[in-house]
């Protein structure tokens, strides 16, 4: 039986990368907290630092909305579940609106408003422009007339005569109402970036008082009030489900162990990847990589992806955990890793010509890179037998890594053909040796629904100094 679902949401996108969609997204979000009320966050796309951030805005955790990795019904029951006891939902954009898979602008943001039926608010980048600006509102509105923006704020502006003749000139020619107008920052200051995005939380050296700067900002220069009348005037959405059933599974008795890196070097993990290692039967148990000394007792370890590059010296310094991980390895424990794991047990990895040691489960010398050397969606084929994958499993995910294999491909094993992405080396991804593999492919539980049990039951089976390959 069909239920409608009165929910609050707005859809917070950009005409371009680094708009200020973050900045907006996080200030709305400490302001209606403030307010007392109950705010659900989502950030659409690929992409754990946008979340994290707004993870520490919101309070609780943050999901991804992807209709590549997910499904439109994925997409829309992941909304839904986590949506049905908020009084408001605000959903962060990725890139530009219309920006996606292809020329059609599959998989954009545009099309996620569409699918959810959600209002948006543009945050365009006005540095140097006037009118113009208000072309640019236009042709979105026009580009595509099922998606409902309903409000621009305007970012970077340089002055009140700047702010007021952008204003005339997209509510006169666009039709839009303009509900805020933020003048130019010192963004090394609020959000600082570098290579794959903006620094994490956990990174930032001015974090203490930060969120406070960010909601007065938005609050001085951004109606949130008319904002949240927006997002009050979103359709109702239709669910097959009761409201009542639309809810997260129940952890299930922990039946293993499953380590994980979790620091300031590994911070990529999608909240839905851990839930489903629980649902599984497994308990977590976080392990910092820059600290711990060996691995706990543990029948499995995750390590996800993060900035090991810039921790280089600290994880290379921290011989006994590298050995730790290299002994437990050939005793057969099964790990997986993504990225910044498959880094870290690579033999090394250089950056600006110098070597740091990593743990040389992999005969891998990796090195970083000026430019990106894989950045986007990815799609392998399993085709090599292995202890965790169906050999002809389709695998969705992304990647974006700045480091490259050097040396040391001819000597492993792989089980991925990639056949959208870059991968390792030779359109070849997911090393494996004994139970261990690892990629730069990042995938997520919904797109892979085998990986957490099968990963469990990998865990369940693990007897030291077995090994199963």
């Amino acid at each position: 039986m069909n239920k409608s679902l009165n929910i609050p949401r707005i859809l917070i996108a950009g005409t371009g990368g680094d708009a200020g969609k973050t900045l907006v997204s996080m200030g709305l979000i400490a302001s209606w907290r403030q307010r007392g009320m109950r705010v659900a966050a989502f950030k659409k796309g690929p992409d754990y630092i946008d979340a994290a951030w707004l993870k520490f805005a919101s309070g609780s955790l943050v999901y991804n909305l992807d209709s590549y990795l997910m499904g439109a019904s994925g997409v829309s029951d992941s909304f839904l579940r986590r949506s049905r006891n908020a009084e408001i939902s605000v959903i962060e954009g990725n890139r530009g609106l219309f920006d996606g898979f292809d020329a059609n602008g599959t998989h954009s943001s545009a099309e996620l408003a569409k699918l959810l039926r959600c209002p948006v608010i543009l945050v365009q980048d006005v540095t140097k422009v006037t009118r113009t600006a208000a072309a640019t509102v236009l042709g979105c509105k026009k580009l595509d007339p099922e998606v409902q923006i309903a409000g621009v704020i305007l970012n970077r502006v340089a002055n009140p005569r700047h702010e007021e003749i952008i204003r005339r000139a997209i509510e006169e020619s666009a039709g839009v109402p303009v509900v805020g107008a933020i003048p130019k920052l010192s963004s090394d200051e609020i959000l600082p970036g570098r290579h794959l995005g903006l620094v994490t939380p956990v990174e930032h050296p001015k974090i203490a008082g930060l969120l406070e700067k960010i909601t007065a900002i938005i609050e001085q220069h951004v109606d949130c009030d008319q904002i949240f009348k927006i997002a009050a005037s979103a359709p109702e959405l239709t669910s097959e489900s009761a409201p009542e059933s639309i809810s997260l599974r129940t952890k299930v008795k922990p039946e293993i162990r499953i380590a994980y890196f979790s620091d300031s070097a590994f911070t990529f993990y999608y909240p839905e990847n851990l839930e489903a290692l629980e649902n599984a039967g497994a308990e977590l148990i976080p392990v910092s990589s820059l600290t711990a000394e060996k691995l706990p007792n543990c029948q499995g370890l995750y390590i996800g992806g993060g900035f090991p590059e810039t921790h280089a010296d600290k994880l290379s310094a921290n011989q006994p955990l590298r050995e730790s991980v290299k002994n437990r390895a050939l005793q057969g424990l099964p790990i997986f890793a993504e990225c910044g794991g498959l880094i870290y047990l690579s033999k090394s990895i250089e950056i600006n010509h110098h070597i740091y040691p990593m743990s040389d489960v992999f005969p891998l010398e990796l090195s970083m890179q000026s430019k990106p050397q894989g950045h986007g969606y990815m799609e392998v084929i399993v085709d090599k037998k292995n202890p965790l994958f169906t050999e002809g499993t389709t695998l969705l995910g992304h990647e974006f890594h700045y480091s490259r294999v050097h040396t040391g491909g001819e000597q492993v094993e792989t089980i991925y053909q990639v056949n959208r992405g870059v991968g390792c080396f030779d359109q070849r991804d997911g090393l494996i040796e004994r139970n261990v593999i690892a990629s730069y492919l990042h995938i997520h539980a919904l797109s892979a629904p085998q990986w957490a049990p099968n990963f469990v039951q990998m865990c369940r089976q693990y007897q030291p100094g077995r090994e199963e390959r």
